[in-house]
């Protein structure tokens, strides 16, 4: 659902997105293999607002989101483990808290930025058959 012009509906996904971004973080804070890629943050949540902003301009349309998402994750110690768990974690928060249909859209959208972030962090594949990131 792109709602192109704002109305009632878009302001209740906004909130709703708001309430899913700081659902989905919340599930990172107990998470032993999430919870320190969330304590990296420097500033959360100014983290928190950029990510609000980017899922308002993808199921809304919005023009505030105006970053590349792949580069900050680069720098990360993320493994590909990490993508199921944050998998996980962002469709229960998207079911919990958007309607049926746009949580549907978001866990989609989700799920091929996933793919491409992992094609892109993983291109290799070690001697065990493990992904693993680019000599350095």
């Amino acid at each position: 659902m792109n709602v192109a012009t704002p109305g009632p509906e878009a302001a209740q996904i906004e909130t709703a997105i708001v309430r899913m971004v700081r659902r989905f973080y919340a599930g990172w804070t107990d998470d032993a293999l999430l919870a320190p890629i969330l304590a990296a943050l420097p500033e959360p949540e100014a983290h928190l607002a950029v990510i609000v902003d980017f899922w308002s301009r993808q199921l809304l349309g919005t023009e505030r989101y105006q970053g590349k998402p792949f580069p900050p994750h680069w720098a990360l110690k993320i493994e590909p483990a990490h993508f199921d768990r944050w998998m996980a974690l962002f469709a229960e928060a998207a079911r919990a808290e958007l309607p049926a249909d746009t949580a549907e859209q978001a866990i989609t959208k989700a799920g091929h930025m996933s793919v491409a972030f992992q094609a892109g962090l993983f291109p290799l594949r070690g001697p065990d058959g493990r992904p693993m990131r680019l000599p350095h």
